[in-house]
């Protein structure tokens, strides 16, 4: 890590567990803060567009308030033939994502902003990982729903969790799905002369 960089600090611009504990297993030194955007306010013309839009947001929702930081915000998605899936209002409402997921293959979409708090450059990126699930039965569905953790994640499942009992296969990266592609940021960190390593 060079001088320079070594002064900028870190900042993750996320509500999400996942995104934290992902920069913590990296051993990076990092506060978070929470973004203040409401996220049904926005349109895209793609899904992509639409994710790559939300992580830009997140992170400009929080640069006013920090000083000499590089602020890392992100926006995941779930796509099924073009029509996002998004996180569940209710257990009826991931019971039907999880039967539309089931034995199909869909796409994971998570799109990733580092923004210089005191220059302004931005990089927005997004990575497309295809994902197929197992065929799911009811037992299995309810039974994964007992568990609680498909309401606050798009397309009512978690891959690092209990939802990766349903995953046969990927392609791309798994870091993606899980909301992070640790990957992409450490190349987007560099531009910024700052390395995870």
């Amino acid at each position: 890590m060079s001088e320079e960089s070594e002064e900028k600090k870190l900042v993750l611009a996320s509500a999400s567990p996942r995104r934290e504990e992902i920069l913590k297993q990296l051993k990076l030194k990092f506060t978070i803060i929470h973004p203040k955007i409401d996220e049904n306010n926005f349109n895209g013309d793609t899904p992509e567009e639409l994710v790559e839009i939300l992580a830009e947001k997140k992170s400009r929702s929080v640069s006013d308030i920090v000083e000499n930081a590089l602020i890392i915000a992100a926006d995941t998605i779930v796509v099924l033939d073009g029509k996002i899936l998004n996180k569940p209002i209710d257990n009826e409402d991931a019971k039907k994502m999880l039967h539309l997921l089931s034995n199909r293959e869909h796409k994971v979409i998570t799109a990733l902003a580092v923004l210089d708090s005191d220059s302004g450059k931005i990089i927005v990126e997004s990575n497309v990982t295809d994902v197929k699930m197992l065929e799911l039965s009811d037992d299995d569905i309810d039974k994964y729903l007992n568990t609680g953790e498909a309401m606050d994640k798009a397309g009512s499942y978690a891959i690092q969790g209990f939802g990766g009992l349903f995953v046969e296969s990927i392609q791309g990266s798994y870091y993606s799905v899980v909301g992070l592609p640790i990957h992409q940021l450490a190349t987007i960190l560099k531009k910024f002369n700052y390395g995870i390593l």
